[in-house]
C-alpha cells in the first residue's frame, strides 16, 4: 500500500518538458519582478549570472542549428529522387507565405486604425543615430547564394545554409547510386542532431526561466505602463490574427486542430520566452516530423519561412508605423490618412522580406519605413523602450506560423499523415 502510495507521489513529481519550461517561465517572471525593485548593485550582479545561463542555452541551440537545417533538407530532399517535386514545394511555400504575410499586414492596419494607441503620445525630437538600412530587392536575391557553406553556417544564416542543401541534395539525386552513402550519411546526421536536441532542450527551463527574468527584471512595470496600449494593441491584433486568419487555415486545410497545437506549444513557448526562433527551431523540426508532415517538406519550409513568413513581425510592423504616424498626428496636426497608410504597407511587404539578414530587423526595418514617408524616427526609438515585450509576442506567432506553413504544404501535397498526428498527439 505504502508502495503505491510512493509510485503514485514520484508521478506528480515528473513533469513533461512543456510543464518544466512553464514552471520556468513563472519562476523567471518572479525572480525579474522580484530584481526590478532592487538596488541597482544587487540588481547588476544577478543579471550578470541570468544573462550567464541565457546565453549558454542560446549559444547551445545556435551551435547545432546549421547542422541539423542542411542534414535535414539534404536527407529530405534528396531521399524523394524527385527534383521537380523539390520546386513545386517551393512554389507552393512561397504563394502561401505571401497570402498569410499580405492577411497579416492588413489585420494589423484595422486593429491600430480601431484603437488608436498612438493617439494623444507627444514624441520629442528625431535622434541623429544612424541606422543600418534594409537590404533592396536585388540585394535580398544576392543574398540568397552563399560564397562559402562554412561561412554561412558560422554566421548561422538559414536562409543561404537552405539554398546551398537544396543544391547540394539535387546533385545527390543526379550522382544516383554513388550518391546513396552520402544520402545515408546526411540520414544518420539527421537523427543524431534530433538525439543532440533533446540534451539540450533538458536545459530549456533554466534558459527559458533566466531569459524571462532579465528582461522583466530590465523594463520593469513603468514601461507597460507608458506604452502599454501599445503594448495591449498588438497582443491584441496577434491573438486577433491567431484566431482569424491561422483558423481559416486550419478549417480550410483540415488540420487536425487539437494534434497541432499540442505539437507547436512548446517551440511556442521557447520562442515567447526566450525571444529568439532559433531557440524554438529544433524541437519545431522535431515535433512537425512526428505530427505527421514529411522530412523533406519541414526541412524547406520551415528555414525558408524565417526570411518569407515573419507573420507575428510583418503585423507588428504595421502596428509600430500607423502608432507612430497617429502619434506625429498629435505632435504636429499633419494627418497620415488611410491612402499613405496602404501605401506605407505595400512598402513594407516588399522590405519586411529581407529582415532576416539585417540585425535588429524589425526596428531597421520600421526606421527605413518612417524615413520614407517622412514620419519622425524617434517614434521607433520611443517603441524601443518596450521592443523586448513586443518580441516575443511576435516572434512566437512568427514560429505558429511557420509551423502551420509546414502542415498546410505537406496537405497540399498530399503527404501529411492523419494517422501519426492521431497515434503521436491525438
Amino acid at each position: 500500500m505504502a508502495r503505491a502510495a510512493s509510485v503514485e507521489t514520484k508521478s506528480w513529481l515528473r513533469l513533461t518538458l512543456t510543464q518544466q519550461i512553464v514552471l520556468g517561465l513563472v519562476v523567471g517572471v518572479g525572480i525579474g519582478w522580484w530584481l526590478s525593485i532592487q538596488p541597482a548593485a544587487r540588481h547588476e550582479q544577478w543579471d550578470t549570472w541570468l544573462k550567464v545561463v541565457r546565453d549558454i542555452f542560446l549559444h547551445l541551440i545556435k551551435a547545432m542549428i546549421a547542422p541539423l537545417i542542411f542534414a535535414s533538407v539534404v536527407q529530405g530532399i534528396a531521399g524523394t529522387g524527385d527534383m521537380r517535386k523539390v520546386g513545386r514545394i517551393g512554389v507552393k511555400a512561397l504563394l502561401y507565405f505571401e497570402v498569410v504575410t499580405t492577411a497579416a499586414l492588413v489585420v494589423g492596419l484595422a486593429v491600430v486604425n480601431f484603437v488608436r494607441p498612438g493617439a494623444g503620445v507627444i514624441l520629442g525630437a528625431d535622434p541623429s543615430t544612424v541606422v543600418a538600412k534594409p537590404l533592396a530587392l536585388p540585394e535580398i536575391v544576392l543574398h540568397i547564394f552563399p560564397t562559402s557553406l562554412l561561412d554561412a553556417m558560422a554566421r548561422n544564416d538559414v536562409l543561404q545554409v537552405v539554398c546551398f542543401a537544396v543544391l547540394f541534395a539535387m546533385a545527390v539525386i543526379a550522382a544516383g547510386e554513388p550518391g546513396r552513402p552520402v544520402l545515408d550519411f546526411f540520414g544518420s546526421l539527421t537523427q543524431v542532431m534530433f538525439k543532440f536536441a533533446g540534451v539540450i532542450m533538458k536545459f530549456a527551463p533554466f534558459g527559458v526561466g533566466a531569459a524571462i527574468a532579465v528582461t522583466l527584471g530590465e523594463q520593469g512595470l513603468s514601461a507597460l505602463l507608458t506604452l502599454g496600449k501599445l503594448v495591449l494593441t498588438l497582443y491584441a491584433a496577434l491573438a486577433i490574427f491567431v484566431v482569424g486568419v491561422f483558423g481559416t487555415v486550419i478549417w480550410i486545410t483540415k488540420v487536425p486542430l487539437k494534434a497541432f497545437a499540442r505539437a507547436v506549444r512548446e517551440p511556442f513557448t521557447l520562442a515567447f520566452a526566450t525571444a529568439n526562433s532559433e531557440a524554438a527551431l529544433p524541437k519545431a523540426f522535431d515535433l512537425m516530423e512526428r505530427l505527421g508532415v514529411p522530412r523533406g517538406i519541414v526541412g524547406f519550409v520551415l528555414p525558408a519561412g524565417y526570411s518569407f513568413n515573419l507573420d507575428g513581425s510583418t503585423l507588428h510592423l504595421a502596428v509600430a508605423s500607423v502608432f507612430v504616424a497617429q502619434a506625429a498626428e498629435t505632435t504636429t496636426g499633419i494627418h497620415f490618412g488611410l491612402g499613405q497608410q496602404i501605401m506605407m504597407m505595400l512598402t513594407l511587404m516588399l522590405t519586411s522580406k529581407g529582415v532576416a539578414a539585417v540585425p535588429r530587423a524589425s526596428f531597421v526595418v520600421l526606421v527605413a519605413a518612417l524615413q520614407s514617408f517622412n514620419l519622425p524616427v524617434s517614434g521607433a526609438f520611443l517603441i524601443l523602450g518596450v521592443d523586448a515585450l513586443l518580441d516575443m509576442a511576435r516572434t512566437s506567432v512568427n514560429v505558429m506560423g511557420n509551423c502551420l506553413a509546414s502542415v498546410v504544404v505537406a496537405r497540399w501535397e498530399g503527404e501529411f499523415d492523419d494517422r501519426k498526428a492521431q497515434e503521436n498527439f491525438g
